[in-house]
């Protein structure tokens, strides 16, 4: 398995967002979502339902949650499986990062990509073979 890139699932949550002070995120999200080979892992998909149906200013139906993951399961989706779970805990030690930002830099290692983008660590930053790229700023 080999993408180009791989998304964090605030990409994915941006994307759906319709609160007026994420509206470039949004742009950029769409950006990417639609010029990118990308992956993303099972992680990604359960942040991504409960972000987008609880906690973003206007969350959106079961409905319309469960239509992105049929979607996005059409992609690469790096499964969580205990050998990811060690992984990203070795990661989380090694770089100093959260479990879950560790387990995230296992998947896209997993699933071939060079690229992360991702809010959450540290912009231009190698972390083994994956880069991890905020494209927001």
């Amino acid at each position: 398995m080999s993408v180009e890139a791989f998304f964090d699932s605030n990409i994915l949550i941006y994307a759906v967002s319709s609160a007026p002070s994420e509206a470039d995120k949004r742009l950029r999200s769409e950006q990417l979502i639609a010029n990118l080979d990308f992956g993303v892992s099972g992680q990604v998909l359960e942040e991504f339902y409960t972000a987008v149906t609880r906690r973003i200013e206007k969350p959106i139906t079961h409905e319309a949650a469960m239509g992105w993951i049929e979607d996005l399961s059409e992609l690469e989706v790096v499964p969580v499986d205990a050998d990811l779970v060690s992984a990203g805990a070795a990661h989380s030690e090694t770089y100093k990062t959260s479990y879950w930002d560790g387990a995230l830099i296992a998947a896209a290692e997993r699933s071939g990509a060079k690229t992360l983008y991702t809010e959450d660590l540290t912009h231009g930053q190698s972390y083994g073979a994956v880069t991890a790229i905020n494209p927001y700023i």
